[in-house]
């Protein structure tokens, strides 16, 4: 089970990482500057923002079944659609629908880590599908680039929208709630807006906030960084870039290892989560170096131990949600607390285009190497619970 939500992960990430690779063709054939770009990649995290808020309710209401599958069926499409984009305009009203269907993978995906998982198996189970974000990050680049090169860039986002379709072939006959779980599963669900009152999960929002822009950064930008500050050409981009996401890919495992760790040590769940994330964060500081090193070598082996940071902590931020509250509503937690990601990931890229046009990338990766360290101050100062 946890293997169809690790391929819809990789599939997720290959569509949303198709105009990043495309993005200085696209760039230079519809005459976008930075701000123009991250305009863009706003209106996908725009539509990302709501969605997240709506699509956990909605999968707590059509079941894990049925909602991802709707979800996976509704961004494989819009991922087809980019192939029509004549402009910037265009563009960012088909990365808006794409937003809008993609933001529903996580919380479909921890309701299945809730429904299948024991709590000291659930941060190592959701590393193993959030690991698909790497591998999806990591195909991108030499995948596209070929594809782009060989065949032009509508290609590329057809070719990767219809993984999805095939995606569905397996899922339909395949998934099926436990037994042992159906009952909580079933229970009357609390509302979106009781939910969001608690402590936890306003709290747990105002962290995202501060941790899941950095990983945004990292998948829309550093193709750009590497052309623009490192000199890279289409080549080199389809070569290099994907190096990072492969070492960041440990990250999923490292941070549900430590975890889970702590947690049969006899610490306190959710304290074994926050530590978690607080020693990943951490490293996300390899960002300040990484754009300070004389050789693009080295700037690549940084940003790749800065984003295993990520990885890492998110396979506890994760787990979290299932850690607090009952399986039938882990869904809409995820989601609404999502919504805090999706609002930071808008701002911090109008942000990033606006600093990198009338600066550069150092001030944006010094940025972003320290305010994962204000998501772990939330955690320790904010986020509470009754055993924590």
């Amino acid at each position: 089970m946890i293997s169809l939500a690790f391929f819809a992960t990789v599939i997720n990430y290959l569509d949303r990482q198709t105009l990043s690779v495309a993005a200085p063709v696209l760039r230079e054939q519809f005459h976008m500057s930075n701000v123009t770009y991250s305009r863009v990649v706003f209106g996908f995290l725009l539509a990302y923002t709501i969605m997240n808020g709506v699509s956990g309710p909605l999968i707590v209401r059509l079941g894990t079944k049925l909602g991802y599958a709707l979800c996976i069926a509704w961004w494989s499409t819009a991922s087809i659609l980019h192939a029509f984009a004549r402009g910037a305009f265009s563009l960012g009203f088909f990365r808006f629908l794409l937003g809008a269907g993609e933001a529903g993978n996580w919380p479909a995906a921890i309701r299945i880590v809730a429904e299948w998982f024991p709590e000291s198996e659930r941060a190592r189970a959701s590393g193993i599908f959030n690991s698909g974000s790497a591998v999806g990050a990591i195909l991108a680049p030499p995948v596209v680039a070929f594809i782009l090169v060989r065949f032009g860039w509508q290609y590329a986002f057809v070719l990767t929208g219809v993984l999805g379709f095939i995606w569905l072939l397996f899922w339909w006959p395949t998934y099926q709630t436990p037994p042992e779980a159906e009952d909580e599963v079933k229970a009357p669900v609390p509302s979106a807006w009781s939910l969001f009152r608690t402590r936890f999960v306003w709290s747990f929002t105002v962290a995202k906030i501060f941790l899941d822009p950095v990983w945004y950064f990292y998948i829309f930008w550093f193709p750009e960084y590497l052309k623009n500050a490192r000199h890279f050409d289409m080549a080199a981009i389809g070569a290099y870039a994907w190096i990072p996401f492969l070492v960041a890919g440990s990250g999923n495992i490292f941070g549900g290892m430590v975890s889970g760790y702590l947690v049969k040590r006899g610490m306190p769940v959710v304290k074994a989560r926050k530590t978690s994330v607080t020693l990943f964060a951490l490293l996300m500081m390899a960002a300040i170096p990484a754009v300070l090193a004389p050789s693009a070598g080295m700037s690549i082996a940084f940003v790749s131990v800065a984003m295993t940071g990520y990885t890492g902590a998110l396979a506890s931020m994760l787990a979290l949600p299932a850690d607090v509250f009952p399986k039938n509503s882990v869904a809409s937690v995820y989601g609404l607390a999502s919504m805090g990601s999706g609002f930071g990931g808008m701002v911090f890229t109008l942000i990033t285009g606006w600093v990198v046009d009338h600066y550069s990338y150092t001030p944006v990766f010094i940025g972003f190497g320290l305010i994962p360290l204000i998501c772990a101050a939330v955690l320790w100062t904010l986020t509470k619970v009754s055993y924590d």
